[in-house]
Order: C-alpha cells, then sequence, then structure tokens
C-alpha cells in the first residue's frame, strides 16, 4: 500500500466518514455496509465484545474500506468469531487493503476465537480468503469459509 494508506481500529463511526463506501457498496448492490452503519449508530453492533473489532482503511484523510470481526452471531459459541462488512472502494482495490483488513482482524482474533467464519461466495472475495488460509465448507449455512486459529 501507498504510504498514505493505513489501517487503524475503529472505536468512533460517523456516517459522514463512511459516505463513500456507502454510496459505492448501495450501487454495486451490496446492503452491508449499510447495515454496518445503521447497526453502528443504533448501538446494535459496536464491535465491542471481547475480541470484537472494526478496522478501517484510510487514504488522504477518507476511509477506503473496512472489516469487522464479531462473535459469529449465527452460532451460539462465543469462540467462534466472524470476518465481515469487508468492503474496499473500487479505486482502491489491487493495493492489498483487502488483504490488510483481514489480516488485522485474524491476528486480533488469536487468543480470542478458536476458528473464524465468514461468508465470501463471489471468486475474487474467496481467493482472498483462501490466500490467508480459509478454506471452503460447502454446505453449511451462512458460511462460505472457515479459518482454524489452533494455537
Amino acid at each position: 500500500m501507498p504510504e498514505e494508506d493505513m489501517i487503524a481500529r475503529v472505536t468512533d463511526l460517523s456516517r459522514d466518514r463512511l459516505a463513500a463506501l456507502l454510496a459505492e457498496s448501495e450501487a454495486s448492490g451490496y446492503r452491508f455496509v449499510r447495515r454496518l452503519v445503521d447497526e453502528w449508530e443504533r448501538g446494535v453492533n459496536r464491535f465491542s465484545r471481547p475480541g470484537e473489532a472494526l478496522f478501517a482503511a484510510e487514504s488522504g484523510g477518507q476511509i477506503v474500506g473496512v472489516c469487522g470481526l464479531n462473535v459469529d452471531p449465527y452460532l451460539d459459541d462465543p469462540r467462534v468469531g466472524r470476518v465481515r462488512n469487508v468492503y474496499v472502494l473500487a479505486a482502491c482495490r489491487g493495493r492489498r487493503i483487502g488483504r490488510r483488513l483481514v489480516e488485522c482482524a485474524i491476528s486480533t482474533a488469536r487468543g480470542h476465537f478458536d476458528r473464524l467464519r465468514l461468508r465470501g461466495e463471489e471468486e475474487g472475495p474467496a481467493r482472498l480468503y483462501e490466500s490467508l488460509g480459509f478454506h471452503p465448507c460447502a454446505g453449511m449455512p451462512d458460511c462460505t469459509h472457515i479459518l482454524e486459529l489452533g494455537e
């Protein structure tokens, strides 16, 4: 990534800081960035439970990518995390921003979660997740890939 690109953990999020991601993701048919913003504003999901985090990539003072890490809401097991809400602006793709965001989530998850799950059905994201050690898990509801985080 260029030097001006940086990734940081987010502890305060405002809709205006995600305006570009929100507009582009919705124009592309993705609703999860809107859900991320709405849930943050309502206090439903602030990525604040043990092991959870929200990361943002910033370039030139603008957030250009996000990645969340939660306890997996589809399971009743606090030792299983979920990588979610991964989105990078199209103009910034190819700069390894998505990879670095997911790497931050994986690093944060170690010691808190035994495994990570996610849903990444499209070919590009699936390749990224698999290159980071996630394995496809066909037939599992609400999950396309799993990463075991064994010690």
